[in-house]
């Protein structure tokens, strides 16, 4: 990956506490798994920006990449990945994922 897109990457990541990379928008989830983790983040009450990787093929690969996890949605929190559909709603099930999101807010 070169270096510009690894800095746009990284400056999406950093711009907000809590980001979302998935296949369409808040509004229209293009994915049963984009859509399942929104809900997720809308019912715990998260301010959290999303992207649309299918409307950016270079972010889209790039990020598969960049974070060495190869499917979406993609969850980060303070810069860091927390994972996909399937952790988030583990964390979620399990209770660990409010604090996880309102840490240091």
């Amino acid at each position: 990956m070169d270096e510009a897109l690894s800095q746009r990457i990284q400056g999406l990541i950093e711009g907000h506490r809590v980001v979302l990379f998935m296949k369409g928008n808040k509004m229209f989830p293009q994915c049963g798994f984009s859509a399942q983790v929104l809900g997720i983040l809308k019912e715990v009450g998260v301010d959290f920006e999303a992207h649309n990787i299918l409307a950016d093929p270079e972010l889209r690969q790039g990020l598969k990449e960049y974070s060495n996890w190869p499917t979406f949605p993609q969850l980060y929190v303070k810069g860091k990945l927390v994972g996909g559909c399937d952790i988030v709603t583990q964390l979620y099930e399990s209770g660990d994922l409010v604090p996880l999101l309102q840490q240091d807010a």
